[in-house]
């Protein structure tokens, strides 16, 4: 059973992180708070790479949600048909864009409340666009996050609410800025889900994860620096 890392052990890990990487960014592309808004709900089920190439086009002719609005939804549709649920996607950035000029004067508001009575904006994306562009420290849990916060013993929880809570109670103020970034980033690429790289990960000697691996695929209760 994992258990949740104590304090010392946990400003350690996101000290690693930093000194790694001090200012971590995520890998969708945008120009704006609009169009980072846009980006992040077209990322849901897809992979930033995909959405990336979809947006670029998307976001050369259209970065504000009047220019959205005159698109409309097959001018939309045109530039995401590659990403999954594209339809249904075009008609929630139709829709948000909308809202976005009705509610809001055509500026993306900076309250998770608002953000979350958009169309296809949930608590996830809401916590992305506040990180991101206002600078807020709100934590955008996804399976990454999730995967890696249990396994290691980093933020422990059933759901994601458990764990966005368990790091925003856990993590030293100074690292909750960047937190999820690492964490994004850490999983993605080094605690995958089928075959985590426990040989060359950072804090491999303070994760508390059971089943690390070893060098040849086999796994071994602990490792040392």
């Amino acid at each position: 059973m994992v258990r949740q890392l104590d304090y010392s052990d946990m400003k350690e890990v996101f000290r690693r992180f930093e000194e790694r990487e001090p200012e971590p960014v995520g890998e969708l592309n945008y120009t704006n708070a609009f169009t980072l808004l846009v980006a992040v709900a077209l990322s849901a089920q897809a992979t930033d790479v995909g959405v990336n190439k979809a947006t670029k086009g998307l976001f050369e002719v259209a970065d504000t949600p009047a220019k959205m609005l005159a698109l409309g939804e097959e001018g939309i549709i045109s530039h995401i048909r590659t990403i999954g649920l594209y339809r249904n996607k075009a008609r929630n950035v139709l829709k948000l864009s909308a809202l976005l000029q009705e509610r809001f004067g055509g500026e993306v508001p900076s309250s998770r409340a608002a953000l979350e009575t958009l169309p296809g904006v949930g608590r996830k994306t809401a916590n992305v666009v506040l990180n991101t562009w206002f600078g807020f420290p709100a934590q955008a849990v996804d399976t990454h996050i999730f995967r890696v916060g249990n396994r290691s013993g980093i933020a422990v929880g059933r759901n994601v609410e458990v764990v966005e809570r368990a790091i925003e109670d856990n993590v030293p103020v100074e690292f909750q800025r960047h937190a999820h970034h690492w964490l994004i980033l850490h999983g993605r690429y080094t605690c995958k889900a089928r075959a985590p790289l426990c040989p060359v990960c950072l804090i491999r000697d303070i994760c508390l994860y059971d089943e690390k691996t070893v060098a040849g695929g086999k796994t071994s209760a602990r490792i040392d620096p």
